[in-house]
């Protein structure tokens, strides 16, 4: 019984996302046009991640094992 009703509700949970388009509260506004843009940005916008936010792998991952350098500044605890 005690798992079903932890199924229920986690279901009710991952159902209530998205519904609608984000909007801000009552009595609250979007933040202010950017300096030198002349419509602030939507709700959309504020949530879109530029490069430096999400930046892209840029090392190739290594296929198989490979011996490691000697490290010098991987010394014994004192």
């Amino acid at each position: 019984m005690r798992n079903l009703l932890l199924l229920a509700s986690a279901a009710l949970l991952a159902g209530c996302g998205a519904a609608a388009p984000l909007t801000p509260p009552a009595g609250a506004s979007l933040p202010v046009a950017p300096h030198g843009a002349t419509t602030p940005p939507n709700a959309d916008e504020l949530l879109r991640r530029d490069a430096l936010a999400a930046p892209e792998r840029s090392v190739e991952l290594r296929r198989r094992s490979e011996e490691r350098e000697d490290d010098p500044f991987d010394l014994p605890p004192e």
